[in-house]
């Protein structure tokens, strides 16, 4: 990872710091390097107010996270209709960018953040707060001057997964035709990083998401796979973790591209 000494990784939601980058987190923080978490949405619920809060400060110490910091906004629910805002709180999705992005700028000054990790721009899977997340940390990467990179899959890695998952026949709906919209084409992929030697790591702090494993959403099937998988197995399935670097006009960085085969980057 180079000289990098103060990583910040933005992410929507509780349990995604680890699902997307969990392995370059405990790497960076294992090489000697400050690792700062930022959620945009605090994870609240009504039946256990601070229960998400709670696995998400207790997944990020597996990891070797030195902050976590809320970003000050509620969760916005997936699908067409936003939640009601909560009593002093703003839905993320409903978040004026500029706002939000000056917030997450803040804490990249406080931290003298060397690198941010953001979303591309589909959001990953297209959540509204993911997608919100890949605007706001553009914009805070262009306030600060911060480099930037997107944490993503490559579209063929994600179409072979819900192949397997549907050959273990795990109950997942998807959506054949967004699902080839969906992350990143292989072409746009600048970073790709071995993380099998944390994947152990990766996979207890994913175990430290107990509501969602343990929940009924409908990930919640494919969490508890990948928590009951054997290690060695578990790394050969999340060993790897994708990055899209963008210059600050936030096109794909032209002198980053990575080779799909070899995964170095071509200069």
């Amino acid at each position: 990872m180079g000289p990098v000494t103060t990583i910040v990784a933005f992410h929507a939601h509780a349990d995604d710091p680890v699902l997307l980058s969990g392995g370059t987190l405990a790497r960076a923080a294992a090489d000697g390097h400050r690792v700062v978490v930022v959620v945009a949405t605090d994870g609240m619920n009504a039946e256990c107010p601070t229960q998400r809060w709670r696995e998400l400060t207790a997944a990020a110490a597996i990891l070797g996270v030195h902050r976590v910091v809320h970003l000050g906004y509620a969760e916005s629910g997936h699908g067409p209709v936003v939640y009601p805002d909560p009593p002093g709180r703003q839905r993320f999705v409903r978040a004026d960018t500029e706002e939000a992005a000056h917030r997450l700028a803040t804490i990249l000054h406080q931290e003298r953040a060397d690198l941010l990790l953001g979303y591309d721009p589909n959001g990953g899977y297209g959540h509204p707060d993911h997608v919100k997340v890949h605007e706001v940390a553009r914009r805070a990467a262009r306030l600060t001057g911060t480099r930037l990179l997107e944490a993503t899959i490559p579209r063929d890695v994600v179409v072979r997964f819900v192949r397997l998952i549907r050959a273990l026949r795990i109950p997942f709906r998807y959506d054949t035709e967004a699902l080839g919209r969906a992350y990143s084409p292989a072409s746009a992929i600048t970073h790709r990083f071995d993380v099998r030697r944390f994947a152990a790591r990766k996979q207890a702090a994913l175990a430290a998401h107990v509501s969602d494993v343990r929940g009924g959403g409908r990930l919640a099937g494919v969490l508890r796979v990948l928590v009951w998988l054997p290690a060695p197995v578990f790394g050969l399935v999340a060993g790897r973790e994708w990055y899209a670097e963008v210059t600050p006009e936030g096109s794909p960085h032209p002198d980053l591209q990575v080779s799909a085969r070899s995964g170095r980057r071509r200069r």
